[in-house]
């Protein structure tokens, strides 16, 4: 009885194995399969006209950032804590809506927009100069590609 226990517990064991081994062996057919471009599911570009920034305010926003600590989570072309600059200005267009919505992120935080990074709260800054700050941020979608 007991020869037969041990054979059964092999032919189990070995069956599983060559299912393991087949299932792990198997190529994925990738004929009809969806390609999903994740940077751009990443970014979902928002459609909108953009309207001109105001002349210097670019150079001001650039200068109220580096002051503020945002490198400290955000690069300008990589993505690092948080999203690249040069991604949010992907998504948003250069609009008053667009500009308020993110002033008001930077000032009082956010999560959830670009995944799992949470935005810290910046209350001490004005909104004029949030607001500044996301003109240069927006601004980078004009800026050439490295």
């Amino acid at each position: 009885m007991h020869i037969i226990t041990v054979f059964s517990r092999k032919v189990v064991i070995g069956f599983l194995l060559s299912l393991i081994l087949f299932a792990c062996s198997k190529e994925e057919s990738k004929e009809g399969a969806p390609t999903i471009d994740r940077r751009k599911e990443y970014i979902r570009k928002i459609p909108g006209e953009n309207e001109p920034i105001p002349e210097g305010a670019a150079a001001r926003g650039e200068v109220l950032i580096a002051y503020a600590g945002c490198y400290d989570c955000h690069r300008e072309d990589k993505k690092s804590k948080g999203p690249a600059f040069a991604d949010i200005a992907k998504r948003y267009p250069i609009q008053p809506a667009y500009r308020d919505l993110l002033a008001r992120k930077i000032i009082s935080g956010g999560f959830g927009s670009w995944g799992n990074p949470v935005m810290s709260p910046h209350p001490d800054l004005k909104m004029e100069d949030a607001q500044t700050m996301v003109y240069y941020i927006l601004s980078l979608k004009y800026k050439p590609s490295q």
